[in-house]
This record gives C-alpha cells, sequence and structure tokens, in this order.
C-alpha cells in the first residue's frame, strides 16, 4: 500500500483547484493553512473527493473541516489507508 506524499497531495490540489500565483507550493508548506494557500473550501471538497476515489477511501464527512493544513489531510489521508490496508489483509488486531 502506497501513502499519500506532500508532493502528491500538491499535485491533487493544483488539478481539482489550480493554483494561487501568489503563492510558493514549493517551499514549506506542510503546516500552512490551506486558506492562506488560495484553497477554500470547495476546492478542500474536490480534493477530498478525489482521493476518496483515486484510493478507494473513505474520510468522512467532516474531512473538510477538520483538515485545515496539507500535513492534516495527509495524516487523515494515510490513517485511513493504512486501516483499509489492514482491513482488507486481514491484519485486525485481536481482543487479548
Amino acid at each position: 500500500m502506497t501513502l499519500l506524499t506532500l508532493s502528491d497531495l500538491l499535485v491533487l490540489l493544483r488539478e481539482c483547484a489550480g493554483e494561487e500565483e501568489s503563492v510558493d507550493l514549493g517551499g514549506d508548506v506542510e503546516d500552512v493553512p490551506f486558506d492562506a494557500l488560495g484553497y477554500d473550501s470547495l476546492a478542500l471538497l474536490n480534493t477530498v473527493g478525489r482521493i476518496e476515489r483515486d484510493h478507494g477511501i473513505r474520510l468522512g464527512d467532516g474531512a473538510v473541516e477538520k483538515a485545515t493544513t496539507p500535513r492534516a489531510l495527509l495524516e487523515m489521508t494515510n490513517a485511513a489507508l493504512t486501516g483499509a490496508s489492514a482491513s482488507a489483509g486481514g491484519g485486525a488486531a485481536r481482543d487479548k
């Protein structure tokens, strides 16, 4: 299973919502709020939908509100990817 990287996320953001000319997405943007990067809730909704479709996961209805930075969205996405992989592989933890 491949986790989503910051580079992957930035490509998706650009494809789903474009890129603000005044913002340098090549810098250290992991902890910069999406609104400061020029992405509103509609842009994030499109990006989250694309992530869910491309990776076959569900991030939940509150994903756009909870993921205020690229780091938060990556953590949320990769947790879902890891959980989906464990469920598919039967690797769920057993009760002791």
